[in-house]
């Protein structure tokens, strides 16, 4: 018995061994580096739902969710796609691009910027064909910028074309049945980070910043579509609002595409734009192959620029997923110590985190401007923390739909007792040196002195935060605060208010960066190397850290109608409940993406 219970175990652990090791060689693969080979000539093909749009490239791509289909999408960074369609845009091999945007899903921002590339491809003389077979908001904003947009014909083609929309969510309700108080000290009264645990509803001024911030971003999907299509925006507005567009056939009377073709006819319409027999007779270029083929970094170039990537929450402490104040500094730090780097882009898509994390970084970003030009990109997101460690930047540039600002602070307290005592049945007696001494317990609510310290403590950060904003930007304290408290706005607000320089992508950035550098009003940025900052984590660092984090951080309501009140427990577990006590925050609550 024993015997066959030894030879069991012993079985069982060669089987796992080989189970692991064909993952970990599948995983392997995936990470490697290589250069495709593309045909001499064909199509250009972007099928926006077989690559994810990200901020930088990885070869790294896991996902071990249990509800993946176990696809494994490359990421192409931005930067990569906006150089490859230039590319394309000049050789004599690419006929012209065919773009599929169904599956299209990101931020705002970075779809911005890949549909301005796209659109300068067009205006170089090389035609754009779009396909879509049920279009989204984002989808349809994408395939817009095309010369032809033909959609699928047939049944069940239907539309989720229904305008820009956000949830709100409230967990106040749900934690008074858990028994926990939620004590927020906040300076701010658009700083709605942590309204979700103290209300049952938004606040009016939460309503109000919601609102105008998605009024902003509509108008700026708005405005690029009605140009491209050459539809009044009040007409499209009154289609979205009655909803006409329900068919393939409703979407042609308003002139938002050129036709209605099933595939075997779209795959007709391809061959004859190829000038080719039929369509087996057409290359297709896939574009994840043509961006690993075409963007080669130029390592022989002796002078650099590098581009640090601020992606993530603003945190102490050691996590690679996402900006640690030590961190961060020392790799501004060591960059402003390479004499081969001359200027600094600072990428930034973080919606902000520890107030002491920032200010770290912060310090070390304006050491660095003592030395070389640091040029800061809002990505997505530049708010809180984000914008506080970015606001002195020698130029900010922004994409109209980037949500900044958010110059505020707030601090939380989970008050526990009611829990262990009503649910649990625990109770808890403190004996301590001093009054104060479990203030930051958790496990009693703090005394009318003890609010007032905390609330001291957001005062001083908040005028801090204002005073920076106010150096930095060169604005008067006073207006810095008629346009801080807390309120998040869009990049194209933002703009009118000082808060950035211009409305500009990761490219434009790099230009001016390259142009501070240099003597040179028009630099070729081919003759730079762009190096990356923070490097790619390795295989084994990357593979561990995925299995780590979907143990972690699975979210049980993925793919239901719950999936952001799901969201919303783990950002509180994540961001708050697991962090220490007193901690001061500048950060943001809002997360949109565009379907």
């Amino acid at each position: 018995m024993v015997l066959a219970v030894i030879c069991g175990l012993i079985i069982m652990g060669i089987l796992n061994l080989l189970i692991f090791s064909a993952i970990f060689g599948a995983m392997a693969g995936s990470g490697k580096k290589s250069t495709p080979s593309l045909p001499r000539e064909g199509v250009l093909r972007i099928d926006m739902s077989a690559f994810t749009l990200a901020e930088r490239t990885s070869t790294m791509n896991f996902n071990f969710s249990p509800l993946s289909s176990g696809q494994m999408l490359p990421k192409v960074g931005i930067r990569k796609a906006v150089n490859a369609l230039a590319k394309a845009a000049e050789d004599p091999g690419v006929k012209y691009v065919f773009l599929k945007t169904d599956g299209a899903a990101g931020s705002f921002a970075l779809l911005e910027e890949f549909r301005e590339a796209l659109d300068a491809f067009r205006k170089s003389g090389k035609a754009i064909v779009a396909y879509t077979e049920m279009p989204t908001t984002g989808s349809y904003y994408m395939a817009s910028v095309a010369d032809k947009v033909y959609m699928l014909s047939g049944h069940g083609a239907e539309s989720m074309f229904q305008g820009v929309g956000g949830q709100l969510i409230f967990l106040k309700d749900i934690l008074d049945k858990l028994g926990v108080n939620v004590q927020l000290i906040r300076h701010g009264k658009y700083k709605s980070a942590g309204e979700m645990y103290i209300r049952s509803e938004a606040s009016p001024e939460n309503i109000e910043q919601n609102q105008a911030m998605i009024s902003s971003i509509w108008k700026s999907i708005s405005d690029k579509i009605t140009s491209s299509r050459e539809i009044r925006a009040e007409a499209l507005d009154d289609a979205i609002n009655n909803m006409k567009l329900s068919t393939p056939e409703s979407f042609k009377e308003m002139s938002m595409i050129d036709g209605t073709l099933t595939q075997e006819e779209m795959k007709a319409k391809l061959a004859e734009l190829a000038m080719a027999k039929d369509y087996s007779k057409v290359s297709m270029i896939e574009f994840p192959d043509y961006v690993t083929a075409k963007c080669v970094e130029n390592f022989r170039a002796k002078n650099k620029i590098a581009i640090v990537y601020a992606e993530g929450n603003i945190v102490e402490g050691s996590d690679r997923q996402n900006i640690c104040g030590e961190t961060y500094a020392k790799m501004l730090s060591d960059i402003r110590a390479d004499s081969t780097i001359k200027a600094v882009v600072f990428r930034i898509n973080s919606p902000g985190g520890s107030v002491l994390a920032s200010d770290k970084i912060k310090r070390e970003v304006d050491e660095l401007r003592k030395f070389k030009p640091v040029i800061a990109s809002y990505g997505g997101y530049a708010a809180s923390g984000g914008y506080w460690i970015s606001n002195s930047c020698d130029k900010i540039y922004s994409d109209q739909t980037t949500l900044t600002g958010s110059i505020g602070v707030f601090s939380m307290i989970p008050d526990f007792s009611k829990t262990a005592k009503d649910i649990a049945h625990v109770n808890v007696q403190f004996i301590t040196s001093h009054n104060h001494a479990d203030m930051y317990s958790g496990l009693r609510p703090l005394s009318d002195m003890e609010k007032d310290y905390m609330q001291g403590s957001v005062e001083r950060i908040y005028d801090a935060f204002v005073q920076t904003v106010s150096e930095g930007r060169s604005l008067e304290p006073d207006f810095v605060d008629s346009i801080a408290q807390g309120r998040v706005w869009t990049g194209s607000d933002a703009l009118k208010i000082g808060l950035v320089d211009e409305l500009g992508t990761l490219q434009d950035a790099l230009r001016y960066a390259a142009m501070s550098a240099s003597s040179s009003s028009d630099p070729d940025l081919s003759t730079w190397q762009i190096k990356e900052y923070p490097s790619e984590p390795s295989f084994m660092d990357a593979l561990m850290s995925q299995l780590g984090q979907d143990k972690k951080d699975y979210n049980v309501f993925a793919g239901t109608p719950l999936e952001n009140a799901g969201r919303a427990f783990l950002n509180w577990k994540k961001n708050y409940a697991s962090t220490e006590k007193g901690t001061m925050f500048a950060t943001m609550p809002f997360d949109f993406e565009i379907k």
